[in-house]
């Protein structure tokens, strides 16, 4: 028989409209008494529900992650209860028999045992932090996209700009740009005075590039899409002067991240404090941490036989941030070790599980400088420089022969006398 470990507990099978909570309160025969009800995810209800459990003296809660419902009930119940948030897989119900009241009991059952694992939900100020850094991150894909949709414009009207210069969007492309869609027909004009010093003297291959033929439909596109990048813009400042308002009380874990190789942009740390909080343990160790973020290998064994150990799907966010600063740890001549810890993986594995091994040890890193308070150790990570002596591998005669002969030597032995 399982232990009980919550005596009176409750589990909640939240939907858009709706929630249904089971109160299970268990005596000391081991009988399990429940109680259900149902409320509106209307916020006077949500407060009504959090009066019931009250009344029922009942601090446990689970209920399942479903979308972004749980979230409303979890910021009125989190004051007073302690709430779990259960991943959708580990609670799954049986299918076919299926209803609102049977899921909030067997939620209520799964708690009551303790089998439930706990999703990690980070402080409020950290959740707010997150928010704000995710929106950030969509504003530069956007961006991104914008950017590419002004290429393609340019392109298809064979202005190739990009050719001859490093960077479309630099200060001397986007005055000639500006220059060209305001003056569509002037196809001769010098370009000398709006390039940068360094840039004069490719201004004959830039007049040549500039040469094209822009529509009006394209570049009224192109105005569409420049105008759309500048509010970009503005609106990545407004949320960066919103996110630094709410990093003050981290501004100690932030400048020991940005210690780190590979991570020197304030809002990379920012990011990943975000993720994954400033206080670690709330995860049992640095592996936990690793394996929440989706960069350890899985286990699948079945039969004694081992199945694919792919990284998991998890770490929708902090995974690709991992990733981006491994690309540039390994380019840091501070510490060459990532670099040649990269290259050894990758010559056996192939890069994509080689950057994913560097953005391992960079959390690693991350877990034991937040839980020590300590600075990046420069001192562990020093590669020996000196070479060791190369030992000569030594022969036997008929070694040697073998290896010559491999090597298309034709040998004659002296005759035997």
């Amino acid at each position: 028989m399982l232990k009980i470990v919550h005596k009176i507990c409750c589990g909640i099978d939240v939907h858009k409209k709706f929630v249904v909570a089971t109160i299970g309160t268990t005596n000391q025969a081991g009988t399990t008494e429940y109680k259900t009800k149902q409320f509106s995810t209307f916020t006077v209800d949500l407060l009504a529900l959090r009066e019931w459990l009250k009344q029922h003296s009942c601090r446990e809660v689970c209920m399942e992650s479903t979308g972004k419902y749980w979230i409303p009930v979890f910021n009125i119940l989190e004051t007073e209860c302690n709430v779990f948030v259960a991943n959708p897989k580990y609670v799954k119900g049986i299918r076919g028999k299926k209803t609102d009241k049977k899921d909030s009991v067997w939620l209520c059952d799964l708690h009551k045992h303790g089998l439930v694992p706990n999703s990690f939900i980070p402080p409020l100020a950290i959740r707010q932090i997150r928010d704000l850094m995710r929106y950030r991150t969509k504003l530069t894909h956007f961006k991104s996209s914008e950017k590419n949709r002004i290429q393609n414009s340019l392109t298809v009207s064979n202005i190739m700009l990009s050719s001859v210069v490093s960077d479309t969007f630099g200060k001397s492309s986007m005055r000639i740009i500006n220059h060209i869609l305001k003056n569509p027909e002037d196809t001769e004009f010098d370009v000398i005075p709006m390039l940068h010093s360094n840039m004069k003297k490719n201004a004959e291959d830039i007049t040549k590039s500039i040469n094209g033929n822009l529509t009006k439909p394209q570049a009224e596109k192109m105005t569409v899409c420049l105008s759309h990048l500048h509010s970009i813009e503005k609106l990545k400042l407004d949320i960066e002067s919103s996110v630094l308002k709410l990093i003050e009380p981290y501004q100690q874990q932030i400048s020991l991240i940005l210690t780190i190789p590979g991570i020197k942009d304030i809002y990379t740390a920012i990011a990943i404090i975000g993720e994954i909080g400033e206080d670690m343990s709330v995860f049992q160790s640095s592996r936990h941490l690793c394996s929440w973020a989706g960069v350890t290998p899985q286990d699948n064994e079945s039969a004694g036989k081992k199945k694919s150990v792919r990284v998991s799907c998890a770490g929708v966010y902090i995974k690709p941030l991992l990733v981006q600063c491994a690309n540039a740890a390994i380019k840091s001549k501070d510490c060459p070790y990532f670099r040649v810890r990269y290259e050894q993986i990758k010559h056996r594995r192939g890069h994509k599980k080689a950057i994913i091994a560097i953005a391992h040890m960079l959390l690693n890193c991350i877990y034991h400088m937040l839980s020590k308070n300590e600075t990046f150790d420069y001192k562990r990570y020093q590669i020996e420089t000196i070479s060791k002596p190369k030992t000569v591998p030594k022969f036997t005669p008929e070694q040697a022969i073998l290896l010559l002969e491999s090597l298309g030597a034709q040998i004659i032995l002296p005759a035997a006398t």
